[in-house]
Order: structure tokens, then sequence, then C-alpha cells
């Protein structure tokens, strides 16, 4: 039983009325000279102070590498010179976008990563939907089977892996093929093959001994995106698992009253309710796959495929003997860095609502 008094409209009414009327020093004095007041004051100070050092903390780092990237090789052996160069300079980018390809890195990681996004995030999307929705008997199993592909550590696999690839034959289907008799037709495929590897990277599969070649091309992380164990994806599924738990069974209940089967129920209700997830999900996967060098070193090891990471180093125009030079090639590798981020800056400028909502949406939050 609620024992508390309560206060009708009436009469907080009546009390503001009185209290307008009331002379303004008084007034002021009710409202600056008292407990509350100063304890909120004090509050807001200590949390400047903290977010302020926070923030000091995290920016920082990137404010000295940002001003270390405009400036000259004497501003590395001045003294005075802190965070202003004296001589500011756009040698480093100038350098960096001409003669370590950033254009040629730009437009293959876009499409890399464009691909491997989008691929990624309908299976995660897919497969998650499944694991929630649907009781089946193995599901758990499945779903251990996910949470193992983010716990193994990426080492334990890169033979393996690696092998897979570069001699790439399911159930050794090309083996048993030429070993029929086809032949021909074998190395029809492989020219098939050879054709359709160059439109996606310049580098042509090659044949090697009853197998096909996929290293040195995108189709290795092609084929990991489309089979849910590319880089990151079994968070993914987790993700959007948690999320598909949390939409009502009512609305796939009254699509199925309504005539719609299983899968035109996912495409035309689950879809447009998972959007800001499926968002967040395209920008994590897209996002590591643009910094990725783990599988990106392991596929492609060609200098004719250029993609972002492969742009760090110091381009010759710049290679110096100055008493800086430790300093300033350490400034020139921090200037790729800034210049691989930045395009993700920029997507996270207009994404970021989206991304904030998927997260508050996928129940892992904290």
């Amino acid at each position: 039983m609620n024992t508390q008094p309560t206060i009708k409209k009436e009469t907080k009414n009546k009390i503001r009325v009185e209290f307008d009327r009331t002379p303004l020093k008084e007034r002021l004095k009710a409202k600056f000279l008292n407990l509350p007041f100063y304890t909120n004051i004090v509050w807001y100070v200590f949390r400047f102070i903290i977010l302020l050092g926070v923030s000091y903390i995290v920016l920082y780092p990137f404010f000295t590498k940002i001003a270390a990237s405009f400036m000259s090789p004497d501003d590395f052996i001045d003294v005075t010179v802190r965070l202003i160069p004296k001589y500011p300079s756009f040698d480093q980018y100038k350098a960096i976008f001409l003669e370590n390809k950033y254009m040629a890195a730009f437009f293959n990681t876009l499409t890399l990563s464009l691909i491997s996004a989008i691929l990624q995030t309908f299976v995660a999307c897919l497969v998650g939907y499944g694991l929630a929705k649907f009781k089946f008997k193995g599901n758990s199993l499945v779903m251990g089977a996910v949470i193992l592909t983010m716990v193994v550590p990426h080492g334990t696999v890169y033979l393996s892996m690696f092998m897979k690839f570069r001699y790439f034959d399911i159930f050794d289907f090309f083996g048993i093929f030429k070993g029929l008799g086809y032949a021909g037709l074998y190395d029809g495929i492989v020219d098939i093959g050879k054709w359709i590897g160059s439109l996606f990277s310049g580098v042509p599969y090659t044949n090697v001994t009853n197998s096909i070649q996929l290293t040195q091309t995108f189709w290795p992380m092609i084929l990991l995106s489309i089979t849910g164990l590319a880089f990151k994806n079994g968070l993914y599924i987790f993700m959007m698992r948690q999320f598909f738990r949390g939409v009502p069974d009512e609305l796939e209940e009254s699509a199925y009253i309504d005539g719609s089967d299983t899968f035109r129920t996912f495409l035309q209700i689950i879809i447009p309710l998972s959007v800001p997830m499926m968002i967040t999900i395209f920008l994590f996967s897209f996002s590591w796959q643009w910094t990725d060098e783990f599988y990106t070193n392991m596929f492609i090891s060609t200098n004719k495929i250029v993609l972002m990471p492969k742009i760090v180093g110091i381009p010759k125009s710049l290679e110096t003997t100055y008493a800086g030079q430790e300093l300033y090639y350490s400034a020139i590798n921090n200037t790729c860095g800034l210049m691989i981020i930045l395009p993700l800056v920029v997507l996270y400028l207009f994404c970021q609502r989206y991304l904030v909502q998927g997260i508050e949406r996928s129940g892992i939050v904290g």
C-alpha cells in the first residue's frame, strides 16, 4: 500500500505561481544556495575531468600521428617541434599515394571487402534465424560448432586451410573425373576457372595435378564467406541469433496463418525488421576484412594484387640518411596506417546510428 502523500496538479500550479511572485533575490537564493545545487556542480566537474582524461589518453596518439604525417625530415631533428610542424609538407601523402599504389589497393580492397561483407551478412542472417527460431535435433551441436570457430586460434588452421585452397579439390572430384577418361573436358573446366579467376584478381588459376589452385585470387575469402567460416563469421551468426531470439513469434505465426511459407516470411517480415542489425554485421565484416592481414597474406602473396595492408612501407622518394631517420620512417608507416583507416572513418560517420542500434538490439551489450 502506497502511504506517500500525492500532490495534485492544482497544488503544483499554486506553488509555482507563489514562487514566481516572490522577489528575485529570494528566488535566486532558493535556487542556487542549497546543497543539491552544489552537489550537482561537483558531480558535473568530476565527470568532465574524467571524460577529458579518457579522451586525452585515447585521442592524443592520433593527434601526434596526424601531426607527424605533415612534418618534413627537418622537423624530426628539431627539438623545438612538438605537434605543430615548422616546415609542413604533403610529401608523405603524395609519395604513398603514387609509389605505394594506394588507389589500386583501395579498389582491390573495396571489391574484396564488399563481396565478403555482403556474403557474410546474408549467411549470418540465414543461419542465425534458423538457430534462433527452429528447434531441431543437433541445434545445440551446431551452435557449439559456431562458438568453436570463435575460440580456435587462426594459427591452428593456417597450414591446413592454405593447403586446401592451394590444391583445391572437393572429395577428389577432379581426380575421379580425370581418371574416368574425361581429361579433355577436365582441361576445359580448368580453362573456364582461369577465365573466371582473372575477372576477380587478374591472376589466373593454374592446373596442379588433379586440382585447381585458388590461392593468389579472391576465391578463398569468397568461399569461406559463403560457407560461414570466414573471419569472425561465428561472431556474426551469434549476434544474429541473439537478435532473432528477441523477435516475437506472433509475427511469424500471423504470416503462416495468412498462407505465407517460411522463406517468404523470412524475406518479407524478418529481413525488414533486422535491417539495423544487418547493417551492423555488414560494417563489422567490411571493417575487419579491410584491415585483415592474416587471410590476405595467407592466400595472396603475389605483387600483382595490392591490398590495403600491403601499402605500408617506405616510398623510394622518401628514403633518407638524416639523423632522425628512424623517427621519420616510423611517421611514414603511421601515415600509411592513417590512409588505410580513413575510408573506415568516413563510413562510420554515415552509419554510426545504425551501428549503435544494431549493438543495442544484439543482446550482447555489457
